[in-house]
């Protein structure tokens, strides 16, 4: 007979909530993740209370799920869901304490073998309030292995701004395996190697900080939002194990625009805040305006709307004829400032719901003159600007600028371009089944281009 499972039933206690609300709840988290399959019940959680062992993926999204209900970080194994040695790597890179360089070793070769946790794990709400603590500094592990120094730092810089580079034109798909492996192989060499001062070994350890998200961001834009959290968090460490304040707030703005872009406001204000704080009088306007637009987009979400304007404002004053040359090269890496105020100014009219100022930022978001040498952003900004159309009722106008959009997203493989292009022929259903021939004729050219998305 098997014995029930004690410690899942004092978590579900605790967390004051039935079992029919518990299953509604993995649901949905299980669907933030892309897990569509899971079909949670009261039953379920019944029978795991009384001793059945979940399959590992339900263990760790009913692990989050019960982290969000009682309002810190929970694992599998601490639940009795599963054996420890099933979940020892399932909460790799949500430890604020390990060595940075050996939790990113361990997180990208489980990333490059694809394995199954690193693909669905969701979006962890309590380790995003992690960073906001200031624990013990972490110290990556005494194993010199060589001597580095600036030509080695230099090189780090200029194979980020590379793969970056084919990242914005191609999508996040393009390069990935090489950019982990890069990350695992020669940049945590690198952190590890004896340097002949103590600034040069602080300087490495930030560009390893870049390599770190943009892998993040890789997983991100692949769909894989707690994956890409997870490098996040190791990122900060290691800017914060540099000394590196300013790159320290740079990465807490990432953070915080992470959740922005998955849909949990939570503690994201505390972020952007916490970032502010560290950056007052010390930056230049136009790395400053990246801190204000993300507080002012917060600040949306939150509803808070008076805010949120004057916030997007201070920022448009920040970029207004800021030299962007100043911005220093963690910051500079991904793109003008001038096109991210636009598109998060338009994001946070969208959540507003003032759906004509979004529109005419979103298409004044210039991230290139021609548009090739930031595809991926260009197109989804030309996607929001359609969708902004859209419900504005302008829908022959919306045709339009979407097919410039769909022009540009060949070639591009990325997640959020498809969930772009998805997101087009569900705004144009309406409009199709009154028969709108323009609705009609994009419909079925949207369709073609998912078709060959999805071979």
């Amino acid at each position: 007979m098997t014995e029930g499972n004690e410690h899942l039933r004092r978590a579900v206690t605790e967390a004051g909530c039935s079992y029919a609300e518990l299953a509604r709840d993995v649901r949905a988290v299980a669907a933030e993740g892309g897990v569509a399959q899971l079909r949670t019940n009261s039953s379920a959680v019944a029978h795991w209370i009384a001793g059945t062992q979940p399959g590992a993926t339900a263990a760790r999204i009913l692990a989050e799920t019960l982290s969000r209900k009682l309002g810190r970080l929970v694992t599998p194994g601490q639940l009795g869901l599963v054996r420890i040695s099933e979940t020892a790597d399932q909460s790799l890179g949500l430890d604020m304490e390990q060595d940075p360089v050996e939790a990113l070793t361990r997180l990208g070769r489980a990333d490059i073998e694809r394995r199954t946790w690193t693909i669905s794990a969701p979006y962890s709400v309590p380790a995003a309030a992690m960073p906001l603590a200031h624990g013990p500094r972490t110290h990556t592990a005494a194993r010199p292995a060589g001597t580095a120094g600036e030509g080695e730092i230099q090189a780090v810089r200029e194979m980020t701004a590379l793969f970056t580079a084919v990242d914005e034109r191609h999508g996040g798909g393009h390069g990935r395996s090489a950019v982990v492996q890069y990350l695992v192989s020669d940049v945590a060499t690198l952190c590890r190697s004896h340097f002949r001062t103590e600034a040069q070994k602080q300087q490495m350890l930030s560009a390893a900080a870049c390599v770190a998200y943009l892998a993040g961001w890789k997983a991100y834009d692949a769909g894989e939002a707690g994956l890409a959290q997870r490098y996040y968090l190791q990122a900060l460490k290691l800017t914060r194990e540099a000394g590196q304040d300013l790159h320290t707030a740079f990465v807490l703005r990432v953070l915080a625009h992470h959740g922005l872009e998955t849909g949990r406001g939570e503690h994201i204000l505390d972020l952007i805040d916490a970032a502010l704080r560290l950056v007052k009088d010390r930056t230049d306007p136009a790395t400053e305006s990246l801190y204000v637009i993300t507080r002012a987009r917060a600040l949306a979400m939150a509803g808070r709307s008076r805010e949120a304007v004057a916030e997007a404002a201070r920022a448009a004053r920040l970029v207004d004829g800021a030299d962007e040359s100043e911005m220093p090269f963690w910051a500079a890496l991904w793109g003008s400032a001038g096109a991210c105020v636009g598109t998060h100014t338009a994001k946070s009219a969208e959540l507003l719901g003032n759906y004509d100022i979004a529109e005419r930022h979103f298409s004044r978001a210039v991230w290139s003159t021609s548009g090739h040498s930031y595809r991926r952003i260009t197109a989804l900004s030309l996607a929001h600007a359609g969708s902004m159309q859209c419900r504005q009722g302008h829908v022959e106008q919306a045709c339009t600028t979407w097919r410039r959009a769909l022009e540009l997203m060949d070639g591009v493989r990325s997640a959020r371009v498809v969930r772009a292009a998805r997101t087009m022929r569900r705004d144009l259903a309406p409009f199709a089944h009154r028969g709108s021939r323009a609705a009609v004729d994009f419909d079925e050219r949207a369709r073609l281009w998912l078709a060959g998305e999805d071979t």
